[in-house]
């Protein structure tokens, strides 16, 4: 069909007027859709192909000035036209203009094609239009009278919700993008954007906080982090009866530990009037866990047990406590690791067995107590194992260990109600710390092909196993005593590295070390001990290869697990302080930054920077008063008293 000029046409859903033709090209002038707001754009020039428009009204069109304003028809009088179109077939977009908008203009023309685009009474195309099935009509005008209303309701929520006021809980249906912005499962929010505010998850936190639709129990840090608070439900199978295990109960054994630890690992002997022969036992899932089952491809997804003041979501199920935790019955099965020591110190012989240990718990508190002779049993092989392991931490500190003490608080929740609880330094402590690296070094060296005595597990061969290495920091010239010295010591150092290959752990003062002693809290643990338990059993460990991929994947997700326990305590420090506006804290000077200083609570183990009117030497005490608390963002703002 040939277009004449000044004629209009439809070009993507525009009105268009014919201007002329250059070439084989028709030059159109397109009236655009308003923007936002009403504002109205000129209209656009286009040179287009005769197939890219749509011929409406033949004209003569001067200009597209009033073509809109002008179409607007009678929403009643498209519904009658429909009805009396239904029995016929199909029309012409020039018989609905005359019927439902009372002649054909280009203004009508336009006006019945606006009709075909609503898509609410007829279909087809502008040559054709058919009128639709009643059924199809009814089920849309409810669609769009649900919409409608819909839209209503929501702008009255936007009002009451611009002055966090609304209406709870009904106005909840409305804040779920919200809420998925706040927990990191979306990045966008079309509530937020309503607002006028930040798409960001602190803003959303904080939106949702002050109109009330989360309390400040909500914490949002683990789903941020893509982590599940639910434990693992791949449970593992008991461990195979038919095993010989060493029976190892008549030696005493010891699993030291905070009283609020509910899965303990690993436990803690000495052979008695032999106190270089150390035994560090291990909980054994890897006596039924193997490599790609179920339960080992879990823990390998959550890298790692994710602590929260919330509770526990353990990496293995929980069912896995009762199987292979030791100290839980009167008999635990153990992977045990013998180390013999040297006259110096150093590791002379490692042996690995499986074995069956009779564990006695303690706590911190009631081991020191032990040490101190305030019981009447234990104390001698306790103080045996706490003069071993002094001696070993003389010997790292021989090989430039570093030692970093800093304020440490244990975070737990009664009822809602938030308790910071500073974490003791018990002697115990670092009694049970030095004997876990002694079995991490012994480990190391077993892997690394230094493997003797009874149980070997075979030739005297290096296998890929998960070592720990580290980097040497760039110590400062000058280390400062106290809490400052230990903060200068931790920001030199440097990441650790995980590799099937042995290399140096610096901060530790070890040639070789790998983590051994938490298979049931970490996954390169429960590695270790599959790699160890195939050598045992003469089977293929890992090779190297399989073994990178496993810590790689591994790594990420425990890097995830250690974000989201170090913001969810930032968070539930964040509300136990919330209503403790104006209170005063001893706070400890660490190091001078411009205009501010670095200093350290120790009551909450929170650092914190402030400007401060003197200027006090490293290690000198600070009073701070508490101004205000943002938990959304986890920052709380003190000043000088």
């Amino acid at each position: 069909m040939m277009i004449a000029e000044k004629s209009l046409v439809v070009y993507k859903n525009r009105p268009a007027l014919v201007k002329g033709k250059e070439g084989d090209r028709i030059l159109i002038s397109v009236l655009k859709a308003p923007e936002k707001g009403g504002k109205k754009e000129a209209p656009q020039e286009y040179k287009v192909r005769d197939k890219d428009i749509e011929l409406i009204h033949p004209g003569p069109l001067a200009d597209l000035s009033g073509i809109e304003e002008a179409a607007g028809g009678s929403g009643a009088a498209a519904r009658e036209a429909w009805e009396l179109l239904l029995e016929n077939g199909p029309v012409s977009l020039k018989e609905l203009a005359e019927l439902a908008l009372g002649g054909y203009s280009p203004a009508s023309a336009w006006g019945a094609f606006c009709l075909l685009l609503d898509g609410l009474y007829f279909t087809g195309s502008a040559a054709a239009l058919s009128p639709r099935g009643r059924e199809e009509v009814e089920a849309e005008e409810k669609k769009r009278e649900e919409k409608r209303r819909e839209s209503g309701e929501r702008e009255s929520f936007l009002k009451r919700l611009s002055v966090r006021r609304p209406e709870l809980p009904a106005d909840s249906r409305f804040m779920q993008d919200v809420e998925a912005l706040a927990y990191g499962k979306s990045s966008k929010s079309r509530t937020m954007r309503d607002l006028d505010l930040s798409e960001t998850p602190e803003d959303a936190h904080a939106l949702l906080m002050d109109a009330g639709f989360w309390s400040a129990a909500v914490n949002p840090h683990p789903a941020r982090f893509g982590l599940s608070v639910v434990s693992s439900g791949a449970v593992p199978d008991p461990p195979p009866a038919e095993e010989g295990r060493r029976d190892l109960t008549g030696l005493p054994a010891f699993a030291v530990d905070s009283p609020w630890s509910g899965d303990p690992d690993d436990a803690v002997s000495v052979e008695e009037g032999a106190g270089r022969v150390l035994y560090v036992h291990v909980a054994d899932p890897a006596a039924s866990i193997a490599a790609d089952s179920p339960p080992e491809r879990e823990a390998r997804d959550r890298g790692a047990t994710l602590y929260l003041p919330e509770g526990p979501s353990r990496m293995l199920a929980d069912e896995a406590l009762s199987l292979f935790a030791l100290g839980l019955a009167e008999t635990s099965p153990a992977l045990t690791f013998k180390i013999t020591l040297g006259d110096t110190g150093e590791i002379a012989a490692t042996e690995i067995f499986p074995s069956t240990v009779r564990v006695k718990r303690l706590t911190y508190e009631e081991a020191d107590r032990l040490l101190d002779g305030a019981g009447d049993t234990g104390e001698a092989a306790l103080r045996a194992l706490s003069a071993l392991a002094e001696a070993n931490l003389r010997r790292r500190r021989a090989a430039a260990a570093v030692n970093i003490e800093l304020p440490e608080t244990h975070i737990s929740l009664d009822n809602g109600r938030v308790s910071i609880e500073p974490i003791v330094p018990y002697r115990s402590a670092d009694m049970v710390r030095e004997c876990m690296l002694l079995a991490g070094e012994g480990a190391a060296l077993w892997a690394g092909g230094m493997r003797r005595g009874e149980g070997a597990g075979g030739a005297a061969r290096p296998i890929p196993f998960p070592y720990v290495a580290q980097e040497t920091g760039d110590l400062p010239g000058e280390i400062l005593s106290g809490m400052a010295g230990s903060y200068q010591l931790r920001r030199c150092m440097r990441p650790r590295t995980l590799s099937a290959r042995p290399g140096r752990h610096w901060g530790l003062g070890l040639g070789a070390y790998a983590q051994v002693t938490s298979p049931l809290r970490r996954y390169t643990d429960l590695l270790a001990h599959i790699q160890i338990r195939a050598l045992l059993r003469g089977a293929e460990p890992l090779s190297a290869e399989e073994l990178a991929v496993r810590l790689a994947a591994a790594e990420a997700a425990a890097a995830a697990v250690m974000q989201a326990e170090r913001a969810s305590r930032a968070h539930w420090t964040m509300v136990y302080l919330s209503d403790k506006k104006d209170s005063v804290w001893d706070a400890v000077a660490l190091e001078k930054k411009g205009n501010r200083w670095v200093l350290m609570i120790p009551a909450l183990a929170l650092e914190t920077q402030v400007p401060l009117r003197s200027d006090p030497a490293p290690n000198d005490p600070v009073k701070l008063t508490l101004k205000s608390v943002h938990v959304p963002r986890g920052e709380a703002v003190f000043i000088t008293t």
